[in-house]
């Protein structure tokens, strides 16, 4: 099913907002209504649909008939979120693409601020974002960057850019970049690594002008990571493979960003195996046999660990830094080793509720 309709077929868009979509059936509505009611003179909408299996396909039909100038694509074969980011700026007809997650929220008036910088000529725009519980009933974090005013950053301050952003941009709701440097860089590279913006930013050369938007933009619905299942493999190798994969940043930039190795940290292992996503099976599939006989014994023995006594400690030590642990806490109280007494543990140490 492809609806392949402009707002102006004559007269390029300025911007398009480029979404890339799989199984989000429960969700895409309230994210297309936060768009659909900016969208104005020189905005489009593109949604790129990885052959969902659910209703998606019937959610989007009744936005198309209310909103025929939606360009729909929807693929025959799941290609990755990657790939399927790619094709959507592929699709795009606008001169610069926000790469619109499918499950989060745009707070009002969030395009026309977007409008408003891309005159200046960026190649990179990032937006600010507020971060909310899973049914965005709860506030988490205000600004997950902390600035109050906006921030450029030029080819000349590449690692404080670096540094101050690569972290949050794991997240591609955050990414406003101009189409043509986009299509100008290597992407196939990093189909798979689930980064595809990451490997597109920070590859050579440096990105030469970026602005950072203050004011947040978006509503994350935090909890809601379609790789969650698969967060030992995502934040222990996909990530820092990616991250020190970069020749034109320090070493000492990357250890800000992530542990070249974190697999090796006992104690990120334990955080996993407290949240769940690391088994005996994790250990067998992912431990590399040249690592030493010790370092072995105790990585199979944290796999094999109660994982809801783990969460339990977990909750005791993140509870101690609750005021800056606030996400580390909602995973591990949500996580499916969560049991009575991590919660009551919490409530004791004086943790605010988190639902």
């Amino acid at each position: 099913m492809i609806n392949d309709n402009a707002v102006d077929k004559n007269v390029a868009p300025k911007l398009s907002i480029c979404m890339a979509t799989y199984n989000r059936g429960a969700f895409i509505g309230e994210t297309l209504e936060s768009i659909l009611n900016q969208l104005a003179e020189g905005v489009e909408l593109v949604v790129v649909d990885g052959a969902s299996p659910d209703n998606t396909p019937e959610v989007m039909a009744q936005y198309l008939l209310r909103y025929p100038e939606i360009r729909y694509f929807r693929e025959q074969v799941n290609s990755g979120v990657d790939c399927d980011f790619d094709k959507a700026v592929g699709y795009a007809k606008g001169e610069y693409c926000w790469l619109m997650t499918d499950d989060d929220l745009l707070r009002r008036g969030a395009v026309k601020k977007v409008l408003s910088v891309i005159e200046e000529k960026c190649d990179l725009v990032v937006v600010n974002a507020e971060v909310k519980n899973a049914d965005l009933s709860e506030t988490m974090e205000g600004r997950r960057l902390n600035i109050f005013s906006d921030i450029e950053y030029g080819i000349e301050n590449r690692e404080a850019f670096f540094k101050d952003a690569a972290s949050y941009l794991s997240f591609i709701g955050c990414v406003v970049i101009k189409k043509d440097f986009w299509q100008s860089r290597d992407r196939s590279s990093y189909y798979g690594s689930l980064f595809i913006h990451v490997g597109v930013i920070f590859q050579h050369p440096p990105i030469e002008h970026v602005r950072v938007i203050a004011d947040p933009l978006i509503v994350i619905r935090y909890g809601n990571a379609m790789w969650t299942a698969r967060g030992f493999e995502v934040w222990m190798f996909k990530w820092p493979r990616l991250i020190w994969s970069f020749s034109d940043y320090s070493d000492s930039a990357k250890r800000t960003i992530c542990r070249c190795e974190p697999w090796k940290s006992a104690k990120a292992l334990f955080h996993h195996r407290a949240i769940g996503s690391y088994t005996v099976a994790e250990f067998h599939r992912f431990w590399p046999s040249t690592v030493g006989v010790l370092d072995r014994i105790v990585a199979y023995a944290i796999s094999v660990f109660s994982a809801k006594l783990a969460n339990l400690i977990m909750v005791f030590y993140f509870g101690l830094r609750a005021k800056t642990s606030g996400m580390a806490l909602y995973d591990l109280l949500h996580s499916r080793n969560a049991t009575g007494a991590s919660r009551l543990l919490a409530r004791v140490m004086g943790v605010k509720d988190i639902n």
